[in-house]
């Protein structure tokens, strides 16, 4: 597939912290989507496929996506600037909901390779085992198959105090047959509302949720590197009662978060998602102590 002038940095997309089941061996990337395993490389500006439909591998990456116009909206300060040049090509993917949220409910307090290994673990139990390239691979499991697991299965993929939350929504998801693909079409505001009532689901898996996979691109997801990134660089722009109180404090409460997450959305605008993940990224790559210019 040509990329014909499309903005797409196939690297930074799959490692940027969004997706969790996607690792690079060689040249190529293999993930589980859609049910297939897919493999995928970048070859300047040739996009290089394999067991997958190209409106599929378009979608999946958000290659419809205008980024230059997205770009060109977040632009708003020095800072933002440099991590859209740095990393420009990075994309917002659009998982499947139903492996989204899990995955997040997953990922609470723990860093991507204990996140990684917890999916491999839950897919590899209860998921369907699929080989290409003479590798294992497997399929997320279904809300049928994590309903009727045992908590202690769970605790067995490594989820400690997860496993309730991850059993407690999965069966809400299969024995309502709830259809989370039907939150797309709510405004932001409802849909966020919906997803916090699942088991384990607070403000920031839910606008991950709504962000990687529902297509709400003004979700803003506040954690501790984004927190980092508004204390280091828009402080400023934060009420000083706020600023000192996070700059004093470990941790974020609700209320907080909150309030972090509406200046995300507010400052940077319907594509505020995008500037969260350039941020966010920019961040890991190229930290500085919390508090410090």
């Amino acid at each position: 597939m040509k990329l014909d002038g499309v903005p797409l940095n196939l690297d930074v997309t799959l490692c940027c912290g969004q997706v969790f089941r996607w690792d690079k061996k060689g040249d190529w990337w293999y993930g589980v989507a859609g049910g297939k395993v897919i493999k995928v490389r970048q070859v300047n500006a040739e996009l290089e496929f394999a067991n997958a439909d190209p409106e599929f591998v378009e979608n999946y990456l958000g290659l419809d996506d205008d980024l230059q116009k997205i770009g060109a909206n977040i632009s708003r300060d020095t800072h933002i600037r440099k991590a859209l040049r740095e990393f420009w090509g990075l994309r917002i993917i659009r998982q499947d909901p139903w492996e989204c949220l899990i995955s997040y409910i997953c990922a609470t307090y723990k860093n991507i390779p204990a996140i990684k290994h917890m999916l491999l673990s839950l897919s590899s139990k209860f998921g369907e085992k699929i080989i290409l390239d003479g590798m294992e691979f497997f399929t997320f499991p279904t809300p049928e198959k994590l309903a009727n697991s045992t908590t202690k299965d769970l605790l067995e993929c490594g989820l400690g105090y997860r496993a309730k939350y991850v059993q407690d929504t999965s069966k809400r998801i299969f024995e309502n047959y709830f259809e989370l693909e039907c939150l797309r079409h709510l405004p932001y505001t409802q849909a966020k509302k919906q997803i916090c009532s699942f088991a384990g689901v607070g403000p920031k898996v839910a606008d991950c949720v709504l962000l990687f996979s529902l297509g709400k691109t003004e979700a803003f997801p506040v954690d501790r590197w984004v927190e980092r990134v508004i204390l280091n660089h828009y402080a400023d722009k934060l009420p000083l009662e706020l600023a000192q109180k996070l700059q004093q404090r470990e941790g974020l409460a609700n209320g907080d978060y909150a309030k972090l997450n509406v200046f995300g959305r507010e400052y940077f605008g319907k594509y505020a998602g995008y500037a969260q993940e350039y941020l966010y990224h920019y961040e890991r790559m190229n930290p500085l102590p919390c508090g410090v210019e």
